[in-house]
């Protein structure tokens, strides 16, 4: 049984490359000729170069595979250039599944995102069936997933194509090379840049167990249904607090308030299209923490048997592994 892996350079994408493998997948992943590709590192694996916004690659990428996972995505809070956000999440997206469906490919699971999701007016965890719609989601990540989900969803519907959708929470866990937006989180705490937070949630899992996650939908999942794979719903403050106590260090910390961020964000987002770095925050992600972004994974657990383990050890394991290889002292 050979599966199709997008997006297995990165953090996601190589724990879905790894789940599969040691369920027996052979594996052959699509990869940019200019990827990192440290994730792939004695793994066997075959290796398709290959691009999102480039169909013929896509194409020839999904020849002779019974599988694909979609897990790649051009995941950043902040962008120069939102188009090249569009092109890879959502055309990208729009051609891979083409190509995969006229490749014959038997079972396709798509990784979307909580983001596409709604939140509930009273703080509590939302589920595949809490309304949302383009208006209300912040940022270009966002809804460009949004879009993304949008497309696929209909694909599904008009080509009758065998795919599930899953989506995804707040990964955290080993091997987060760039890191992603919420590896900076722990990266920046455990270099004491932490002095401050807001009042916001996350729902935090470990990557492992989300992977784990996309085999289940794969094997169990329902065409045309979507499975939220998370963990445990956190303050921000919590989760500061829990790698402090990972740590054993403990330090005070300053209630922001959202209206006060919001000039600074702006600043940092101005100060960063000069020096062509990505800001520490911006006006999307304070726009985001006005919300709790809490979920629940039941369907996915009572359709899938998925399971998390406690978020502390998903923090543990990545202070862990950022402090192994060398991301802070």
């Amino acid at each position: 049984m050979k599966s199709l892996v997008t997006g297995a350079t990165g953090f996601l994408g190589s724990a879905v490359m790894r789940c599969l493998l040691a369920a027996g997948h052979d594996v052959r992943v699509l990869v940019r000729q200019d990827s990192n590709r440290q994730n792939l590192q004695n793994f066997p694996v075959e290796i398709a170069e290959g691009d999102l916004r480039d169909p013929a690659s896509l194409k020839r990428a999904a020849q002779d595979c019974d599988n694909l996972f979609h897990v790649a995505a051009d995941y950043r809070l902040w962008v120069p250039n939102p188009s090249t956000m569009h092109d890879i999440n959502v055309q990208g997206t729009r051609s891979l599944i083409i190509a995969a469906s006229e490749a014959g490919i038997q079972r396709m699971v798509y990784t979307s995102s909580v983001a596409t999701l709604g939140f509930n007016p009273d703080g509590s965890p939302a589920n595949e069936d809490t309304p949302s719609d383009l208006s209300a989601i912040a940022g270009y990540y966002k809804r460009s997933k949004y879009q993304a989900e949008q497309i696929v969803r209909q694909l599904t519907i008009d080509h009758q194509l065998p795919l599930v959708i899953v989506n995804p929470s707040t990964p955290i866990g080993p091997y987060d090379i760039r890191p992603t937006p919420t590896g900076r989180i722990v990266v920046d705490t455990l270099k004491g840049r932490m002095p401050a937070y807001v009042d916001t949630g996350l729902n935090i899992a470990h990557v492992d167990d989300i992977a784990q996650g996309h085999l289940l939908a794969h094997q169990h999942g329902k065409t045309g249904e979507r499975y939220i794979l998370g963990g445990d719903n956190m303050t921000l403050l919590q989760i500061l607090q829990t790698i402090d106590d990972i740590t054993g260090l403990k330090r005070n910390r300053t209630n922001i308030p959202i209206p006060v961020m919001l000039p600074l964000a702006w600043i940092m987002e101005k100060i960063a299209l000069i020096t062509h770095t990505e800001p520490r925050a911006t006006l999307d992600s304070i726009h985001m923490a006005k919300k709790l972004m809490y979920f629940s994974s039941a369907k996915a657990e009572r359709e899938l048997g998925y399971r998390h383990r406690p978020a502390v050890e998903a923090l543990q394991d990545a202070v862990n592994w950022f402090r192994d290889n060398g991301y802070c002292k």
